[in-house]
């Protein structure tokens, strides 16, 4: 199935929605997002715990932990005039499982990041896109969050536009037509959702290294996604040995320069690398 696959962003100026995810010979541009969840795609409330020189737990946000998270139980260091000596008790406690249902009311409080026009149009356009994160939710969690933020239009993310996109790639594929809800459903199963610290005590313990094997997967099925779009676009533009097929880029976007480093570094120098890495630490986002 490849129904609801569009590859390129919407641009959202003065409430106008300026398609460009089909090219001058209506083929899909082949562009695809992996993303980061905390302080990229949004900011959100939820806390890692931490123990005190006195004994105490205080929680620390995750812009900061991506910061400390090296030091933390190696050397004491002050922070928030607190002395800090290393974890507290179950200190992911509200980053797995068992913050699950929290999570899925923090998404709904939360702020966008500097990735979040990226991922706003991503989803209006019906792009295929993955969410690589350190947090150990169940990935039936994340795919719920991005439900919520379509049928809610959080933030410009709009139902309405991505139904119509759907749609539209459903005409290029030769499928049947789906409800609006079904067409929501089948897009959330296309897109990939892994939380690399999930039921995986080494995804926690070096995340580099799991987002790098997430991606690798994510790449591998990109790969199989455009082979099938290239074949539909042949045949339907039947241009023989005219035809070139389109080699698929995938835009990576982290706010943790380790993790940004450790992906480019994995990917630079592979034959026909298409993955483009981005930083967004401070807010702010640039190409790596």
């Amino acid at each position: 199935m490849i129904g609801g696959i569009n590859l390129s962003p919407i641009f959202v100026t003065m409430k106008k929605y300026i398609l460009e995810g089909f090219e001058d010979t209506s083929t899909p541009d082949m562009k695809y997002y992996a993303f980061d969840w905390d302080d990229n795609i949004v900011s959100m409330p939820t806390k890692i715990i931490l123990k005190t020189k006195d004994g105490d737990e205080v929680g620390m946000g995750t812009e900061d932990f991506a910061e400390h998270r090296h030091t933390i139980g190696k050397e004491d260091f002050e922070y928030n005039g607190d002395i800090i000596v290393g974890y507290g008790e179950n200190p992911f406690r509200n980053f797995k499982t068992d913050g699950d249902k929290q999570f899925l009311i923090d998404v709904m409080k939360a702020k966008p990041g500097p990735a979040f026009d990226d991922f706003r149009e991503a989803i209006n356009n019906g792009s295929i896109f993955a969410i690589i994160t350190a947090r150990g939710h169940n990935p039936e969690t994340l795919k719920q969050a991005v439900y919520n933020y379509i049928v809610s239009d959080f933030n410009g993310i709009s139902k309405k536009q991505l139904v119509k996109s759907l749609r539209k790639y459903r005409t290029f594929a030769d499928e049947e037509d789906l409800s609006d809800n079904e067409l929501i459903k089948s897009y959330l199963e296309l897109n990939r959702y892994h939380p690399v610290s999930f039921g995986d005590v080494k995804g926690a313990e070096n995340p580099e290294l799991a987002k790098i094997i997430a991606m690798d997967d994510f790449v591998s099925y990109i790969r199989a996604m455009a082979a099938m779009l290239n074949k539909k676009a042949y045949i339907k533009k039947d241009l023989g040995n005219k035809f070139v097929p389109k080699m698929p880029k995938i835009g990576f976007s982290d706010d943790d320069i380790r993790n940004v480093e450790a992906m480019k570094k994995h990917f630079e120098d592979k034959p026909d690398n298409i993955v483009q890495t981005y930083l967004t630490t401070g807010g702010t986002k640039k190409k790596v």
